[in-house]
This record gives C-alpha cells, structure tokens and sequence, in this order.
C-alpha cells in the first residue's frame, strides 16, 4: 500500500467514525425520548477504505399501527370511566350514600315511625324532613347528571380544536418527510415528528394509516373516514354553552361525515372523542331518564283525588315552561321533572304549612279523610307506606324494567350505574395492559438501549485508535523519507 493510499485510508477512517460517533451520541442523548426512533450508520467498504453511505432507522410499521390502535382504545375506555366515575361521585361515591335510592329508603322508614305514632308532631316533621331530603337529591342528581353532559361537551370542543391542530402539524410533517425523501436527505427527524403527531392523534380519534408514493401517508378514521390526505380535512363541531335535561348536543363532523358515539361499558370508542360523545348523549341521558323516572313515579303516588280529580299532594313539580305540574299520566319519561320536584308547601311549617296534613290525606286540598280530626289516624301513611313497595309502571326507555315498585326501581338504577361502571373499570385494565404491551414492544424495537449503544461507541473508539496509530505510522515513514532527502 502506498503512502498517499493509506492516508486516504486513515481519512476514511476518521471521517468514518466521526459520523458514527455522532449518530450513536445523538442515540444516547434521545434515550428517555418515547417519540425518538434510534438511528444506526450503514457502513461499506472501498478502495478508499470505509465509509457511511446511509442512516437507517429503526422503523417498525407492524407495532406502531398496533399501537396506535391500543392506545385510541385505552383512551376511549379510560375517557369513558372518567365519566363513569364523576356520576358516581355525584350520588356520594362508593357507598351512594346520597343517591335518591338511600334518601328513598329513609323516607319510607320515617312514613313507618309516623305511622306508628300518628299524633306525634315529632314524627310528622321528620317524615316531611325526609321527603325534602328526598326530593333535594333528586334536584342535585339531575343538576349533576347535566353537569357532567355539558362537561363533556366542553370537552369535546377543546378535543376538536387540538385535533385539527394536530392535523395541521401533521401536515408540516409529512410535508417534510416528502422534500427529504425526494431530495434523499435524511428523513430519520421528520418521520419522528411525524410519528409523535400520530400518537397524539390515535388517543383522541381512532386512526389508520396508509403509506403512499415518496413515503407520503394518508390518515382515514376507524370507520373509513378522510381524516388526512394532502391536506389535513376539517373537523367540526359547534358547543353548547348550557345544558338541561333534554338537551341535545351537536354532532361531531370530520370531513362533513358524523362521528358516531361509543357503544357499551366496554365501549366501542377509538379514542376520547367517540368515548365523550358517548357519555354525553347515551350514559348521562339514560341515567337522567331513571331519575325522571322515580321522580314520576312519587308524584303520581302521592297524589290525592277526591273521586274526579287528581292532583299531585305530598310531591308537586313544576314543567319546562315553568307552570306547575299535573299528576303525569304518561307512561312517557318526563324530562326534567327530576330536577324540578319539590315538597308541597303545605306540609312544611316554615313555609306555613301542617306536616299533620300528610297524616290526614289533606295535602293537596281538594280532599280530607281524616274529616274527623282522629289523632290516631294512620289509614293513610299505611297506604303511602305500601304504595312505595307496590309494582308500578315505569318507561322502558329508561334501560330498566318496566314493572316494579318505586323502591326495587331506585335500586336498580344504582345497579345499573354500578354495573356500567363496573364493566368499564374490567375493560379500561384490559385496555391499559393491552397499551402497555403495545408500547413495550414497539419500544423494545425502536428505542434506544444505553447498553448496546456505550458497546457501540467503544467499537468506534477502537477504530479511532487504530486510525491514529496509522496516521502515526504514515508520519513517521513521511519523516524518514524527509529525512533521507537532507
């Protein structure tokens, strides 16, 4: 080998491992970065010696398309249990210990005390007290239940508005990714850019990815929806600012096609936007329709006749437009008239009313059967007593069964919360084990490892100083022969 050959081979050398000992820097430095692929030199040989002539990157397309989908699925899952978890804390957590069916079973026990003790003052004041309990928890329910509707629906603005963000940086990205690839400049940055944007994507709609001609991708939604191609399609959505019962909420647009809500406890959403839709116009709704219902349910056994007429005695409410309410005949749920249903004031003292009213069957007005003034009548708290454990009609759109009493109903409607939430904690761990796993595996093959990076970067140290010993050698011969010529 001549001099000047190996020089140029030492040159190489240097050349060589300064690029390399760049990469795997660069590698080290993006070790705790989830969103970084590592890179790795491609190195061939020459007459010249060796030399990088490519920067691979350690692309898995199987795993990140299995993750993408785990993830918009824990998302919605998680998002749904969120929802879950807010109407639970509303009737008092794990015990429900302010749900209408615990303040219901109170008020049926103080009917029983006043019962027992007709004439007792005491004993009328604390079932009237208890019928209010009743019925303020009830108010607070349904305020709750909508409170969480326009919660959800607030977020789902703030959603859109970050999706169609994200979409417009997609944009910037693969528009980057397509000038590298065209210009055979490295891409390894701007496809993790592009991939980061993605993920963030995937937990807010479920998305698929398909990968076109000079590596541009195009983004459809779970249901085949154009969520990006070229350009980045909009998605709209307009809020509303308040909600009652019976309010319905707008529709999420993507493309001008409507998103379609999740379905079930272990929810069919891809990501946080189908899971909201779903709390806001399946759960919340349907739960609201229960409280309607038990609500319904007091009024009308509660009412008094006097043989024609019937009106609503111990519970009266009031109806949207604000007039007070007839004793529901409908088998129909009546919106909102948990939120409006309230004691009679003629029962309650401080509003100049006699709780011994109750006792007497004379709360409306319109009848009187204790006309006699027996201190010991208890005909009627016997009855109202019974009528909480008679079977009764209910709704069948309320997702609970249609013939029971007021006090299974209550009940149920617990049961079915629970259960709800029940199902949906089982799945969200399933979910978030499934997106653990996802991420680990995609992790294990993109990701960097210090330890397989530090041998890397010692390897290079070796063919540095095995370079410099040449370039020692090549200088001591050049020195001879400098020597030699004087």
């Amino acid at each position: 080998m001549s001099l000047s050959a190996a020089l140029n081979t030492t040159k190489s050398i240097f050349s060589t491992t300064s690029y390399q000992s760049s990469i795997v820097a660069n590698n080290i430095a993006n070790s705790s970065n989830t969103d970084y692929v590592r890179r790795e030199a491609a190195v061939t040989t020459s007459l010249d010696g060796a030399q990088v002539v490519a920067v691979s990157r350690a692309q898995e397309d199987a795993l990140l398309t299995q993750y993408l989908q785990a993830n918009a699925s824990d998302s919605g899952q998680q998002t749904l249990l969120d929802g879950l978890e807010q109407l639970r804390s509303i009737l008092g957590g794990n015990d429900y210990e302010t749900s209408p069916s615990t303040y219901l079973a109170s008020f049926q026990e103080a009917l029983q005390t006043f019962a027992t003790s007709p004439s007792s003052t005491i004993a009328a004041q604390s079932a009237v007290t208890a019928a209010q309990d009743l019925a303020n928890s009830l108010n607070e329910a349904s305020d709750g239940v909508q409170s969480v509707r326009q919660d959800a629906d607030a977020e789902i603005a703030t959603q859109v508005d970050t999706l169609n963000t994200l979409l417009s940086q997609f944009q910037t990205a693969n528009d980057a990714v397509k000038v590298a690839t065209a210009t055979g400049a490295d891409t390894s940055s701007a496809l993790d850019e592009r991939d980061k944007l993605l993920k963030q994507i995937s937990s807010i709609i479920g998305v698929t990815s398909v990968t076109r001609d000079n590596n541009d991708m195009a983004l459809y939604t779970s249901d085949g929806t154009t969520l990006f191609e070229t350009t980045a399609r909009s998605v709209t959505f307009k809020a509303t600012s308040t909600y009652v019962t019976g309010t319905e909420g707008n529709a999420v647009y993507v493309d001008g096609v409507a998103l379609k809500a999740g379905e079930g406890s272990t929810t069919s959403a891809d990501g946080s936007l189908q899971a909201l839709l779903q709390l806001r116009d399946e759960v919340a709704p349907t739960f609201q329709a229960q409280l309607d219902e038990i609500a319904k349910s007091l009024v009308s056994a509660f009412s008094e006749t006097d043989g024609t007429t019937t009106v609503p005695g111990l519970f009266v409410w009031t109806t949207s437009t604000g007039a007070d309410g007839e004793t529901p005949t409908s088998s129909d749920v009546i919106n909102g008239i948990a939120a409006t249903i309230s004691v009679n004031s003629s029962v309650v003292t401080s509003e100049g009313g006699d709780p011994m009213n109750l006792r007497d069957g004379s709360v409306s007005g319109i009848t009187d059967l204790n006309s006699d003034g027996n201190s010991g009548f208890s005909d009627n708290l016997n009855a109202l007593y019974s009528a909480l454990d008679t079977s009764r009609s209910f709704s069948s759109d309320a997702g609970l069964s249609s013939s029971v009493s007021i006090m299974s109903y209550a009940s149920a409607s617990i049961g079915w919360l629970e259960e709800y939430r029940s199902g949906a904690t089982s799945a969200a761990e399933n979910t978030s084990a499934a997106l653990s796993r996802s991420d680990e595996a995609y992790s294990n093959e993109t990701g960097v490892n210090l330890d397989e990076e530090l041998t890397l970067l010692l390897d290079i140290e070796q063919s540095y100083k095995a370079a410099t010993k040449l370039l020692n050698t090549i200088n001591e011969m050049l020195q001879s022969l400098l020597d030699l010529g004087t």
